[in-house]
């Protein structure tokens, strides 16, 4: 009992301490003068300084597909060619070959893609597909240059010249001569396929 009353009192005298507030003079402390909004002038430097972003410049660097989109878009293309074959549509499966050779050649796959652009070369020449047959022509000579046969190479591109004449294809003519001339100046062309052994030849020559 003697604790709670000793308890009661505390709580009282707190009580009235804490009351005291409202005899405060809370006018006499001094007041200082408000702070100056801080201006943001980020956008004015940014004007200024005008660096902006050149799309045109994003929009042409080159795409490079990955392994994984290589290998799907294979799939895809032939099931594509398998089923024109099936269904005896020579012309859509010759364009399907020559995309399959394409997808060979950014694989490095170059034995492939010959054996599909010859494919497809066969049935536009039987499908009379001039520009196909000749686009055929100038993919297989390049292929043939990455596999070292330069001879068969340019072969092909005045074969292909010759029948963009034929057909009177002054664009297609002017394109191939440009290959032609390409092939011509780079007679020590360095195929892929040696490129590929080389380096694996001097890692192992390092290894030893």
């Amino acid at each position: 009992m003697r604790y709670f009353l000793v308890l009661v009192m505390l709580c009282a005298y707190s009580l009235t301490a804490s009351a005291q507030w409202w005899r405060l003079d809370f006018k006499k402390h001094a007041r200082y003068p408000m702070i100056s909004r801080i201006k943001d002038n980020s956008l004015a430097r940014m004007k200024a300084t005008n660096n902006t972003v050149n799309i045109d410049c994003i929009d042409h660097l080159p795409y490079i597909p990955s392994q994984y989109q290589l290998e799907v878009n294979e799939r895809i293309v032939m099931r594509a060619a398998q089923h024109s074959m099936r269904f005896r549509e020579y012309g859509p499966a010759s364009y399907r070959f020559s995309e399959l050779a394409q997808i060979y050649v950014k694989e490095n796959r170059l034995s492939e893609a010959k054996w599909y652009y010859l494919q497809s070369n066969l049935i536009s020449r039987q499908q009379n597909d001039h520009q196909h047959t000749i686009s055929n022509l100038v993919n297989l000579a390049m292929v043939k240059a990455d596999l070292g046969d330069m001879t068969q190479a340019q072969q092909d591109l005045t074969e292909a010249r010759e029948l963009a004449r034929a057909n009177g294809r002054p664009q297609d003519i002017k394109f191939i001569e440009e290959k032609m001339k390409f092939l011509q100046t780079n007679k020590t062309w360095l195929p892929k396929s040696e490129l590929r052994y080389a380096d694996a030849a001097e890692v192992t020559a390092k290894s030893k």
